[in-house]
């Protein structure tokens, strides 16, 4: 405490003590409150510097420690990791029948397909050892593969509204903004196209990659992961500005990615098993008696459920992964992405 006479020194933001002329760090302006945008224009940001300890963020500079989606600079996995937990919370009631609706009953759909246009039966083995195939074997799988393809594509789109749909829930809960099913519906059915199209071009070079000795598909999957999030709160270049997000934090989104991509492949993995092993006392042709063929289905949609909680995860985990690096370029925050999503 300074002696009488003396001027006293503030903490920044708060008031001098009665008699002391009081100080403020010059570069540091009054709170204004949480909003976007703030009154004023852009708050200029204060970057960590020499004499900031860890945590520590000035006021107005437009980093908020306690954003529910953003992760601040420096907050590292852990942060990430509580802001992925926190988004599940708030919004699994509302993401889970989006996800069901979308994402569940269209791969139901397609299972079903495959089984009623596949082989009458399986390959055999004759008395010599060779492979015996059932009469309809080629035509079976040249079915499958059709309807697959076909099936994909229109899938597709159905899955861009969801994932449109579910970041807008996410972003708009962690702003504090109102949320309901409609109209999260709503706004997926304006961007499920635009976002259906550049899906199917990174499908594409995926598919190319692949090609090339596995290993160059896989690493676009990982540099082209943050496309969706991109086109829905940009809307310009996602590819390009995806592979630059990629390479300016190779290690953390990698990371944040390869974490994602890990859970959705073994949650597909064990809802595939499962399928698999549900249908086996139903014989080659689940769908030729009708008995059997409501069983079969009733399989096909449950273990199509059974993912659905996969599904949140690539949605939340990519969401936050995006968020994050976008608070590395610079302040934003929650209300932001909110009003960016339009």
């Amino acid at each position: 405490r300074g002696e009488a006479g003396h001027a006293g020194f503030a903490a920044p933001g708060q008031p001098a003590e009665p008699g002391q002329a009081g100080w403020a760090h010059p570069t540091v302006p009054p709170p204004q409150g949480w909003v976007w945008p703030a009154s004023g224009g852009l708050v200029p940001a204060d970057p960590y510097g020499y004499g900031h300890p860890y945590g520590w963020y000035p006021a107005g500079a437009g980093w908020d420690p306690n954003d529910p989606l953003v992760t601040p600079p420096h907050a590292g996995f852990g942060g990430w990791f509580s802001r992925c937990t926190g988004a599940f919370r708030r919004g699994w009631r509302l993401l889970l029948p989006i996800m069901l609706l979308t994402q569940v009953v269209p791969g139901a759909a397609l299972s079903a397909l495959a089984l009623a246009l596949g082989p009458s039966s399986q390959v055999g083995t004759g008395p010599d050892g060779a492979p015996v195939r059932p009469d309809d074997y080629f035509q079976g799988v040249a079915a499958i593969l059709g309807v697959a393809f076909v099936g994909s594509l229109l899938i597709g789109l159905v899955q861009s509204l969801g994932w449109a749909a579910g970041t807008w829930v996410v972003t708009r809960q962690a702003a504090g903004e109102p949320v309901a099913l409609g109209p999260a519906l709503r706004y997926g059915l304006r961007r499920a196209l635009g976002l259906w199209g550049w899906t199917l071009l990174v499908s594409v070079l995926m598919g190319v990659g692949l090609c090339f000795c596995v290993l160059p598909g896989i690493y676009l999957a990982f540099a082209l992961s943050l496309t969706g999030p991109v086109y829905l709160f940009e809307r310009e270049n996602p590819i390009g500005r995806s592979f630059r997000i990629f390479h300016q934090r190779l290690g953390p989104v990698l990371g944040r990615v390869a974490l994602v991509a890990a859970v959705v492949i073994l949650g597909s993995m064990v809802g595939g098993v499962l399928e698999q092993v549900g249908l086996l006392p139903f014989g080659d042709r689940p769908l030729a008696a009708p008995g059997a063929g409501v069983g079969a289905l009733a399989v096909v949609v449950l273990a199509a459920a059974l993912v659905a909680p996969v599904y949140l995860v690539q949605l939340v985990g990519l969401l936050a992964t995006y968020a994050e690096h976008r608070a590395h370029e610079g302040p934003v925050n929650s209300a932001r992405l909110a009003a960016e999503l339009g």
